[in-house]
């Protein structure tokens, strides 16, 4: 499994270097990342924290960990749903991080948010979040140039500060949005809000291309990433896979279902290219 990868504590440094090193540990032996999303408290609290380490032991190199936020204006309906189920069982950004230090995981965590949770949670949130045992923050809603302050603040704090590429991003913006992000780049796939698709977009390997030429950061493609069949054509292009509505719909139906869904993902992406 790719968590076994290194056996070293995470928090030996700054936490962004757990990104880094995963990276550098898949590069070395070929790999490609899977990239794990799912919603804190849903289903529900409980199973919520089997899943973080249900997805570790299948196969995860790094989990993105969503904070419900009441108006996730970039997620599709089944994100938006999980977001509803976990706000009802009253989860919010400090019961997230409470989660991520009970579950004490081997594999980096990035914190997935909207920017307003983060803003009222206080100024000393990236330092508690640390603590907690994230090791990246990414905010779905602050582009590169629309706050340089904030930007500032996420850019240099302990967290790797994961930055989200569109496919219609010219090459130049996508140099500026990458030069302010570390940790890897969150490519998405196509243009609207998340969820499964059936057929991946025909653009996608220019995209890459096109990403590739202006970034040394490693490159990891999700929205619409639902089966294995996808997930090793998007590895044979990219430095890895996202796959997030089709696992939080699994996590609706079960922990089982989804801990299956990522061991299949994790099969298909390092079955021989």
């Amino acid at each position: 499994m790719s968590a076994a990868l290194s056996t070293e504590p995470l928090g030996t440094a700054r936490p962004a270097d757990a990104v880094d090193r995963r990276f550098a540990e898949l590069r070395a032996a070929d790999r490609r990342a899977l990239v794990c999303y799912i919603t804190a408290g849903h289903p529900d609290e409980a199973r919520s924290a089997e899943l973080l380490t249900g997805l570790q032991e299948a196969g995860a190199d790094v989990i993105e960990l969503g904070v419900p936020f009441s108006d996730p204006m970039a997620d599709g309906p089944v994100i938006q749903h999980s977001s509803q189920v976990a706000l009802a069982h009253g989860m919010n950004l400090d019961r997230t991080l409470a989660l991520v230090k009970r579950a004490r995981l081997s594999v980096p965590v990035v914190l997935f948010t909207y920017l307003n949770p983060l803003l009222a949670a206080g100024a000393d949130v990236l330092d508690r979040a640390a603590a907690a045992g994230l090791h990246g923050v990414l905010v779905t809603d602050l582009p590169v140039g629309a706050d340089a302050a904030r930007e500032s603040w996420l850019g240099s704090g302990p967290l790797a500060f994961v930055r989200l590429v569109a496919p219609t991003t010219p090459a130049a913006r996508m140099a500026e949005i990458a030069r302010h992000g570390s940790g890897f780049v969150y490519l998405i796939s196509r243009l609207g809000v998340t969820g499964e698709q059936s057929t991946l977009s025909a653009s996608l390997p220019a995209t890459i291309e096109r990403l590739r030429g202006v970034t040394s950061l490693p490159v990891c493609v999700g929205f619409g990433i639902s089966r294995p069949d996808q997930a090793a054509e998007v590895g044979r292009l990219a430095d890895g896979v996202v796959v997030g509505s089709a696992l939080v719909r699994a996590a609706g139906e079960s922990v089982e279902r989804a801990v299956a869904l990522i061991r299949d993902m994790r099969a298909a992406l390092d079955a021989p290219r």
